[in-house]
């Protein structure tokens, strides 16, 4: 894996071994960015179910002014720390070891708000209306939630979002939620 674009072009970065987590594949990073293009630069980003942290890597590569990874697997944590530091970013960024829901109350206690959130749960995980609910006090009033899902499969994200647009690129769907 590799950062498509921005301060860290083309550098290499590492993601957890095992069956535990799937990377966003660089096509889809590169597609997802292009979607996004000026929304990045200065932005607040939340990755929950970070992983390698690949999508807050690309954002923080391409001027996210700072990122918020999430993930409750130490191996995946480990990776991120690492992945930052071997790209400079530590400074920019705060990792949390721990489930979403612990990370997103603590958010909320400090009145964190974000402008991008993305999320890419495990493609089992298809109910995702309490995270929809913890992210309302969470992202900014135009900001945005990126949700990764397999293609073929809806996720049930309740009604405090609306799907703005989706896209495909073969297994892989995103789907994209402002606040209503």
């Amino acid at each position: 894996m590799r950062i498509i674009a921005g301060t860290a072009r083309g550098r290499k970065i590492d993601a957890p071994e095992g069956l535990h987590t799937r990377p966003t594949l660089d096509r889809v990073r590169e597609n997802l960015f292009n979607i996004l293009q000026g929304r990045t630069r200065d932005s607040r980003v939340l990755d929950l179910f970070a992983g390698s942290g690949a999508l807050s890597l690309e954002a923080l590569s391409r001027g996210a002014a700072h990122a918020v990874l999430v993930d409750s697997d130490r191996n995946a944590n480990r990776i991120q720390r690492k992945n930052l530091d071997q790209l400079g970013m530590a400074e920019q960024a705060e990792v949390f070891l721990c489930d979403w829901k612990k990370a997103a109350a603590a958010l909320a206690e400090r009145g964190e708000q974000f402008d991008l959130v993305f999320l890419d749960p495990p493609y089992r995980m298809t109910d995702m209306r309490e995270v929809f609910e913890a992210l309302v006090s969470l992202t900014e009033e135009d900001g945005l939630v990126i949700l990764e899902h397999e293609a073929k499969t809806e996720p049930v994200t309740g009604d405090l979002f609306e799907k703005t647009d989706e896209r495909h690129w073969g297994y892989c769907g995103i789907s994209f939620f402002r606040r209503k």
